[in-house]
């Protein structure tokens, strides 16, 4: 079985959300987000982060319709992840990341309400798109889990 860490990324179309798991896969964090440009920027970024923490796999959210479905975002982030195991040589496993975005955007809203009832915005410093990513990852790191017949 392999061992290291994970990446996890929610691929859009002008940033890249990247999350990493710990060492034994039990838990992901949002790490953060790299923007997308039309060089390959974002691949040479994800690169040096694959480099610095030793990540063995990497998980690209694929983003399906509500039916299943793949759309043209689904063909972009498959592009991209075909793209990024050419470079890194690395295992490159597409997961179905249906809602995980909207799901990040609730976190970061939360339920609190501001003054008058209305909800208030999210602070500058909440990074969606990697919280999106960390909700991929940890949703394959589960299934993961499930199938080796762990807690």
């Amino acid at each position: 079985m392999t061992t290291g860490p994970i990446l996890g990324l929610d691929v859009g179309d002008r940033r890249v959300g990247v999350a990493i798991s710990d060492p034994d896969r039990r838990f992901a964090l949002p790490l953060r987000s790299v923007e997308r440009d039309r060089t390959d920027g974002a691949l040479d970024a994800i690169a040096r982060i694959v480099a610095e923490e030793e990540v063995a796999e990497v998980v690209v959210g694929l983003p399906l319709s509500l039916s299943g479905e793949a759309g043209p975002q689904a063909e972009s982030a498959t592009a991209f992840a075909r793209r990024l195991g050419d470079r890194l040589g690395l295992p490159i496993h597409l997961w179905d990341e249906r809602l995980s975005t909207r799901e990040a955007q609730r976190r970061v809203q939360g339920p609190s309400r501001g003054r008058g009832g209305r909800r208030e915005r999210p602070s500058r410093e909440a990074d969606v798109d990697a919280i999106a990513a960390s909700i991929i990852l940890q949703a394959y790191l589960d299934r993961q889990r499930l199938a080796a017949g762990g807690p």
